[in-house]
């Protein structure tokens, strides 16, 4: 899969990481002790409404004992007038003196957990190194809401961002997020919306059947991301119908805007991130796809510990501002941060 994705595309641009790189101490302790600990846990979670609402809990009341950054504000937004019927709430994160453009950022959490408090540590990170205000919609989840609620919900909020005057839009996401996000940007294709400057991709979630990761588990070694877990949690967010809008590795995909896609070398969704890469490439599209050797799912949640994450940080806002100048980087690449 990685050999297709190299032949498709030119040697890595003079901005990419150094290929020099090595992974930190701290992220292989860290993962080893991740992949004997929750790991197991995850595997063998169970996926009905009740456990699924009691981790709900949990995470948020932990994410609320996380300090927040002093050089953002945070407003929390609830705007009823939708198109959806549903109310639009956010948390709107406000660097001082914000630059022009915004960023939507819909986060991970298999489409079941998390919400825009567990995700901080990210998104006021691209808050600060791109001086932009970052929008993170509380969408609905699943089971209780399947796809594609979800979905309306992120198009509602990129609306929302468009009605506001912000031209130039960055939409990201991780993991569940990242699908998500991928999927907003084909739907914001197909309907003729003003598209995005650019989009960003962490450990993205491209198949929810997982046919592509369940092998890959036999390979690597995952520090904590299960796929036989996840493909669980797939069929809760597909619900009874099948909507099409879920298959990104199937779509009929357009040129779109420059993405940028990272993956941990080290964790099984990396297949999927690699034929993504391949089919937007072949698509028309330029592709920045990063393979950062060692790390785990979702890495760049851990900015603040890991020099590896921080290092990842930084070419997120490499990126995101040569595609808010409009710069298209002269094609697609590939990095294998080794």
């Amino acid at each position: 899969m990685l050999d297709d994705v190299v032949s498709s595309v030119p040697a890595p641009r003079p901005s990419a990481p150094d290929a020099e790189w090595r992974p930190s101490l701290q992220s292989k302790v860290l993962g080893g002790a991740l992949r004997l600990t929750m790991r197991p846990f995850i595997h063998h979670a169970p996926s009905r409404p009740l456990p699924i609402r009691v981790a709900r809990r949990a995470l948020d009341r932990a994410a609320a004992l996380m300090p927040t950054d002093r050089r953002v504000r945070i407003e929390r937004l609830r705007d009823p007038h939708l198109r959806t019927g549903h109310v639009l709430k956010a948390e709107w994160i406000i660097p001082d003196a914000p630059a022009d453009g915004a960023v939507l950022y819909l986060h991970g959490g298999g489409y079941i957990l998390c919400s825009p408090q567990t995700h901080r540590p990210l998104t006021t990170r691209l808050a600060l190194d791109n001086g932009l205000p970052v929008l993170v919609p509380h969408y609905r989840l699943a089971p209780e809401h399947p796809f594609p609620a979800a979905l309306e919900d992120a198009l509602a909020a990129y609306q929302w961002l468009l009605d506001r005057g912000h031209s130039k839009i960055i939409v990201a996401g991780d993991s569940a997020g990242g699908h998500l996000a991928a999927s907003l940007a084909g739907e914001i294709n197909r309907s003729g919306l003003p598209e995005p400057a650019g989009i960003v991709l962490y450990s993205p979630w491209v198949d929810l059947s997982c046919e592509l990761s369940v092998p890959a588990d036999k390979e690597v070694k995952d520090a904590f991301l299960s796929p036989f877990a996840a493909r669980r949690v797939g069929r809760l967010v597909a619900g009874a119908e099948t909507d099409p809008r879920l298959h990104l590795l199937g779509a009929d995909w357009g040129a779109l805007p420059p993405v940028l896609i990272q993956v941990g070398g080290a964790e099984v969704l990396r297949p999927e991130a690699e034929e993504l890469a391949r089919l937007l490439t072949a698509a028309g599209g330029r592709v920045d796809l990063e393979v950062w050797a060692g790390q785990m799912h979702v890495f760049q949640l851990l900015n603040r510990i890991l020099p590896d994450a921080d290092a990842a940080m930084r070419r997120t806002a490499e990126f995101v501002a040569e595609a808010l100048a409009g710069h298209d980087g002269g094609g697609a690449s590939l990095t294998v941060v080794a």
